[in-house]
């Protein structure tokens, strides 16, 4: 999932290194916003900045106003390139490359390691934070709609619930309406329905009283039937 506002927290020293550079002697008339700036460096050097992100070389702010002279101020680009190099895009990116690329989109250092490993760390955390906040979500919404059943089913004043509750009763009427929309937005449960029993299904055979079938001893196995005529054993 990608964050629309990136956090500052890039790999160590990368927002850093990307934007030392000095002032540049000629300041642009307008100031420009980070979205703006964004959208500049792309019809300016598309190789670097359109398509899928490339972690940039280093100092590579230096390289802009050189190529791009009173284009940007410092505070401009700095700005861009500290929202640019925090978004999970090019965290992404950052993780998986094995160099840095210049302006027109051309390996030039090797990436250390360290950069990729600052990078996967900070990944790692933002999906834990976002995994917190789901679940955060998901429980409160579970609480809204158990607020709801309680409110429909209760024979208490609205002011005796809301005691019951913890909850201011200015409170109750937003939460309420909260939940009686979640409910509505929420995908109908499907109705378990019982398990048919197979047409094929072949009858068991009947088991005598004690287990086993006709003519088993559940102890000794099948029995047979004495022989007509069986001599006696002492003759």
């Amino acid at each position: 999932m990608t964050e629309t506002t990136p956090t500052p927290e890039a790999p160590e020293n990368e927002a850093i290194e990307a934007t030392e550079a000095p002032q540049a002697t000629t300041a642009p008339a307008s100031t420009l916003s980070p979205a703006e700036v964004a959208t500049q460096l792309k019809a300016l050097f598309p190789a670097l900045f359109t398509g899928m992100q490339k972690p940039l070389k280093l100092r590579i702010q230096a390289d802009i106003q050189e190529r791009a002279p009173g284009k940007f101020t410092k505070a401009q680009l700095s700005a861009f390139l500290r929202r640019h190099t925090g978004s999970t895009g090019y965290l992404i990116a950052l993780g998986k490359a094995t160099h840095r690329f210049d302006l027109d989109g051309q390996p030039g250092d090797e990436l250390l390691e360290e950069h990729r490993l600052a990078a996967r760390e900070e990944l790692k955390r933002r999906r834990g934070v976002q995994q917190e906040r789901e679940a955060l979500e998901n429980q409160q919404r579970n609480n809204r709609a158990q607020l709801l059943r309680d409110f429909q089913r209760t024979t208490l004043t609205e002011a005796n619930f809301c005691v019951l509750k913890g909850l201011k009763p200015e409170d109750l009427p937003g939460i309420l309406e909260i939940a009686k929309k979640e409910a509505a937005e929420r995908p109908p449960e499907m109705e378990q329905r019982p398990r048919e029993q197979r047409p094929d299904q072949r009858r068991q055979p009947q088991r005598r009283e004690g287990g086993g079938r006709p003519g088993t001893n559940p102890s000794t196995g099948p029995t047979s039937a004495p022989r007509a005529g069986r001599r006696n054993a002492s003759r």
